[in-house]
Parts: C-alpha cells; structure tokens; sequence
C-alpha cells in the first residue's frame, strides 16, 4: 500500500503524528497529547503488529474502523482483540444494511488512510459508536493519523472526544 509524503513526514513539534491530527489535538485542547505519541520505524497497520511494537496487550489497542450503514459511513471503536458484529451495528443504528467501508470512502470521510485512522479529528462530521470492551483498559493505544504513530489516552476520555455512543457490538466468540 503506497502513502503519500505528507503521512510519511512527522507532525509538528516532530511528534510522529499527521499534521491534521496534531492539529485537531490542539484544537481539542489536548496538545500535551502530541508529547506522549510513540512513532515507529515500520507501520503497525494492524491491532496485533501494534500491540507488538508498543508491549501493550492486544485489547489495549482502540481500533477505528469505517463501515458503511445504508451508505452513509459510520465509525466504531473497537478493542483490537475483538471484531465488530456488523448486524449489532446495523441493529443498533436502525439500518438495512451495514458493510465495511471501501478504501477511498475512509479516507475521504476521515482525511486519513486504513491503518492511521484516529479516534478522532476527522475531516467530516460522522456518527461514532465505541463498544464497551474498551472501558476495561485504564488506558487504551489508538492511532494518531498514520500507519507509524500511536497515543495512548484513558477510554472515557477518548470516547467522550470522539463523541461516541457506548454500545455493546463485539462479536461474541463460542
């Protein structure tokens, strides 16, 4: 998968962060975010090669994951050792059809690619479920606008910043 060079370079401050979710930190008026966020020399696109390169357990890992709900693109919070139940989602969100969202769609929805969408600091509006799971964690690592960069940030708060609902839409193991 090729980035382009602005994802490549670090933030500001030398962060490690994209230059739009640096931003979006301080407008939230959590800059001092920008000093905690770990950037690493080979991208942790996934929740396991995450988990791997910060030490942490694979739930600690908040993934954001883009899903279309009638066409209308929706983001989840999910603990990185779970998966998203899409008909609890369609069910939740009163849909008929719920489906993962297509490469092009995340990004112009989010700003950012597969694999760096953060939390929060989005381009666009967009409605935001986070299942439960991640209140089990006194701090969870989510991404901070690239493949290479992680923050970590206590679960409530980052549900609250990125405006979520609380549902419960993890797909239950037998």
């Amino acid at each position: 998968m090729t980035t382009n060079d602005s994802e490549n370079t670090h933030g500001s401050e030398d962060s490690g962060a994209n230059p739009r979710f640096a931003e979006a930190l301080r407008e939230l008026g959590l800059a001092e975010l920008l000093g905690s966020i770990r950037r690493f020399p080979d991208a942790t696109r996934t929740a396991a090669e995450a988990a791997a390169a910060i030490g942490c357990e694979l739930s600690e890992i908040c993934k954001s994951l883009i899903f279309a709900a009638d066409g209308v693109p929706v983001l989840v919070l999910m603990d990185g050792a779970s998966r998203v139940d899409v008909e609890l989602v369609r069910r939740e969100l009163g849909v008929e059809k719920v489906t993962r969202a297509k490469a092009d769609v995340v990004r112009e929805t989010t700003g950012y690619a597969i694999g760096g969408v953060p939390p929060f600091g989005h381009r666009t509006k967009t409605r935001v479920l986070a299942d439960r799971s991640l209140l089990a964690h006194s701090v969870v690592w989510a991404a901070a606008g690239n493949p290479h960069a992680v923050f970590p940030m206590e679960p409530k708060e980052l549900v609250a910043h990125a405006g979520a609902t609380l549902v419960d839409v993890r797909e239950q193991t037998s």
